[in-house]
């Protein structure tokens, strides 16, 4: 892939799907980019700036495309715009390149000590790539200290230090204005069905079949898709969650299917990172010289029980904000299927968010009047507003069930 023959599928960037406009976009950046470093362009202005911030609806790929930027601008193919088989490109998306720090927050929020540590390293000079490259997922977790630490330096740039922020579409005023004005925006859509298909068929191996199945149902969200077409139990989950609009059939299943949905998060929470979790403990012990004896045993054994202690913090926050994500899925997948019943009622012709379920939608349309319909939809929204505010997740989901129940 040349510099003069740039395709969205070719390279590095074959791993962003359905963004053709937000490729081309990215590829002139580092075009500009490539100019700057031999010195016949200005890196400030053109194409290329010192600081990004990808927003789209969740799922779309931001991350991943800010990671292949990333990729791109640090590829050692001198005549490639991100060939996606260097060590620079591989290493880029695997988040292990030593020029490209990526934060992705696994609490609930990022704290300013963390943006502190991570504005020092970024003003330091490239060690092996081109740039110096910061990727801060989820920028709209930004405390209100985090972001002024982060201001700071996304108005006085280090030279050859790039910022790739990334915000859901649907939150971007949760990064302050004042970072989000000195950023280049780049809007990425929804990816359409049929790339989210191709994509599952040739890179997961999924059958034709099950990719089709698990494009049209997952919202326009690929890493969900990919969930659901290989593994069973998120198949079985999502199942569950929608047998619940018309499942309500007496006041004690309120109770029983709130506290099953809750339940359900944190199972596929803690599975998520379980393995995970071990691994960093097994490891911290074996840094900390567990099993050792001798003169400093006993005082490396304190302080290694203190170490684990705030592990299993981290831990526990991680596992927290993954319980929220999971349970938000299953409050959107409901949402889908109250807004199917009301497209039906109204004979709208657009398709469905479960097409999988038009029989239950088609008779929850013929049952229910299009004011109830939109109360529980409201009552869908109004549970995943609770939430964002750190209601507890089985008072507000109780709350939520009782209102589909009326």
């Amino acid at each position: 892939m040349t510099e003069q023959d740039v395709s969205p599928a070719q390279g590095i960037w074959s791993e962003v799907i359905g963004q053709p406009a937000a490729v081309r976009t990215l590829t002139a950046a580092v075009r500009a980019a490539r100019r700057a470093l031999r010195g016949t362009g200005d890196v400030t202005g053109g194409a290329m700036t010192h600081a990004w911030l990808f927003t789209g609806p969740p799922g779309c790929g931001r991350s991943l495309a800010a990671r292949a930027f990333a990729g791109a601008l640090q590829c050692s193919d001198p005549d490639s715009l991100g060939c996606g088989a260097c060590a620079s490109c591989e290493t880029a998306l695997a988040g292990t390149h030593a020029d490209v720090t990526t934060v992705a927050p696994e609490g609930l929020s990022i704290s300013v000590s963390e943006m502190r540590s991570l504005v020092q390293a970024a003003a330091r000079k490239p060690s092996t790539g081109h740039w110096r490259i910061v990727v801060i997922e989820d920028a709209d977790r930004l405390t209100e200290g985090a972001g002024n630490a982060l201001l700071k330096a996304v108005e006085e740039p280090p030279e050859r230090t790039v910022f790739l922020l990334c915000a859901p579409s649907d939150h971007p005023a949760d990064v302050p204005v004042t970072i989000r004005s000195r950023c280049r925006p780049l809007q990425l859509r929804t990816p359409l069905t049929g790339a989210i298909a191709e994509s599952l068929r040739h890179r997961d191996g999924v059958d034709a079949e099950t990719a089709e199945w698990a494009a049209s149902v997952c919202g326009g969200h690929i890493d969900r898709a990919r969930r659901l077409a290989t593994d069973p139990q998120a198949r079985q989950r999502r199942e569950d969650v929608l047998r619940i609009p018309r499942g309500l059939r007496d006041l004690s299943e309120v109770f029983t299917e709130a506290g099953a949905l809750v339940r359900s998060a944190e199972t596929e929470a803690s599975e998520m990172h379980e393995e995970r979790n071990e691994a960093e403990k097994e490891e911290l012990r074996t840094a900390m010289g567990a099993g050792g004896s001798g003169k400093g045993a006993s005082s490396a054994a304190k302080g290694a029980n203190a170490a684990l202690k705030e592990l299993e913090k981290k831990q526990k926050a991680r596992t927290t904000r993954s319980q929220r994500d999971a349970l938000d899925l299953a409050l959107v997948d409901l949402a889908g299927f109250y807004r199917d019943v009301l497209a039906t009622r109204f004979g709208a012709s657009v398709p469905l968010n479960h097409p999988d379920f038009a029989r239950e939608i088609r008779g929850a349309a013929e049952e229910w009047t299009s004011e109830t319909t939109l109360r529980r939809l409201e009552a869908v929204l109004r549970c995943r507003t609770a939430l964002n505010r750190n209601v507890k997740p089985v008072v507000a989901v109780e709350a939520l069930a009782a209102e589909l129940y009326r």
